[in-house]
């Protein structure tokens, strides 16, 4: 996916090391991301869900907090309010630019941030925490045995992650005066909670409190046997799925008109995985669906093989082309399922002189009270079904390569 490089000014100034990953395709809303304690912009999980949020149309703002990654200042003079204001500033930039985020979306303690920084940023509609504590001071569990090296000195270095941080006096005071329940009882936006129940780093119970403090409209999604950090790809692939599943309910996605010469819309598929098959297939700015092999092909099985999708088009025309029929006849039919198999087929055993050929066989079931005369009628009009008729004319495919330039732009 397109992605833009860029700084802009933290709560005290210093520049932030921001990533704006951009939809190969229609831009429909603007998400805001906000790490893990100590993690940066680029730690996995924030990478893959940005991504793939991306190639559902919402473009993704994730950036290190001051003090972090490449972002300027001293970590050490932070605090969590800092990191709420950090947040409202990096939504401000994206207002800015046109793009003000409907969506913010914080992991651990940036999901505790999230549902403070939520309520100050007008533009947000929805809000999702994925393993986020109820109490900002959970993080200090991570250095317990230097709190008090660190209150009574003013700052310490604890080893976090298998680097040194430094951590101020000021920060574990903060994160201790921090209470988030009056936060997330007047949020006022829809929530989305996603944690893992056996997340060991921070308590499945944490959710548990943020959903009941919570009013309503608000969700709560278990990720089943991910890790805090969300590090397996499988894992990060769901949670960006339901998310912008969720959200799709609660935002003001800006779908764009079809393209000129396209009416119904252009249907656009991405890779996801190089080294396997995994598809994204689009049809225009509201459906998405995967396409992908069985293992042993080389895919993941996550989704529909090319052939399947073929069979699924060929089914379910002809499943509305006979509902069509009967509902203008006013038959009682009460209910129509196709089954549909492909295979490969000499010619000569479909009676064609040509060499082998692809056959799709039809099992058609009509539920109602029709006579013989009824289903004869409706099993002829099975052939009428315009994707029947595409497959046994034969189809003309035209097929050019985008300019290099014009490539880059989308």
């Amino acid at each position: 996916m397109p992605t833009e490089r860029f700084t802009f000014p933290g709560h005290s100034g210093d520049l932030l090391a921001a990533r704006l990953d951009l939809p190969d395709g229609p831009h429909i809303a603007t998400a805001l991301l906000a790490h893990c304690f100590t993690c940066g912009k680029d730690i996995m999980a924030a990478r893959r869900i940005a991504a793939r949020l991306a190639a559902q149309g919402i473009a993704v703002l994730r950036f290190d907090f001051t003090g972090l990654g490449h972002s300027g200042g001293e970590f050490e003079n932070t605090s969590f309010t800092s990191n709420v204001a950090d947040l409202i500033a990096a939504a401000d930039t994206l207002d800015e630019r046109g793009m003000a985020p409907s969506l913010i979306i914080g992991h651990s303690l940036g999901g505790a941030a999230v549902l403070r920084a939520a309520g100050q940023i007008p533009s947000i509609k929805a809000v999702t925490t994925i393993g986020a504590p109820f109490d900002p001071e959970h993080v200090t569990h991570n250095f317990h045995d230097a709190l008090d090296d660190i209150v009574n000195k003013g700052a310490g270095e604890v080893l976090l992650g298998g680097r040194p941080v430094k951590i101020g006096a000021g920060f574990v005071e903060d994160v201790k005066a921090s209470k988030l329940a009056e936060d997330i009882a007047n949020l006022g936006k829809a929530l989305l909670v996603m944690h893992a129940p056996l997340d060991d780093t921070v308590g499945v119970e944490n959710a548990t409190r943020i959903f009941l403090a919570a009013k309503h409209p608000k969700s709560f999604v278990t990720l089943d046997d991910a890790d805090h950090l969300v590090t397996r790809q499988r894992d990060a692939d769901y949670a960006a799925d339901v998310i912008a599943s969720w959200a799709g309910k609660y935002l003001d996605l800006k779908h764009p008109a079809p393209p000129i010469g396209a009416p119904e819309g252009v249907t656009r598929v991405d890779e996801v995985d190089p080294a396997g098959f995994r598809q994204d297939v689009h049809a225009g700015p509201k459906h998405h669906v995967v396409a992908d092999e069985p293992v042993s092909y080389g895919g993941t099985d996550q989704g529909l093989t090319p052939y399947q999708f073929l069979a699924a088009g060929l089914g379910a025309c002809t499943s509305m082309t006979i509902r069509m029929y009967a509902r203008r006849k006013k038959w009682p039919l009460d209910h129509v399922s196709v089954d549909v198999t492909h295979n490969r087929v000499h010619a000569q055993d479909a009676g064609v002189d040509t060499g082998p050929l692809d056959q799709f066989t039809r099992k058609i079931t009509l539920k109602g009270r029709l006579d013989d005369d009824q289903r004869q009628r409706l099993l002829e009009i099975a052939d009428k079904c315009p994707v029947h008729r595409s497959l046994e004319a034969g189809a003309h495919i035209k097929t050019e390569l985008k300019p290099v330039a014009e490539a880059a732009l989308i």
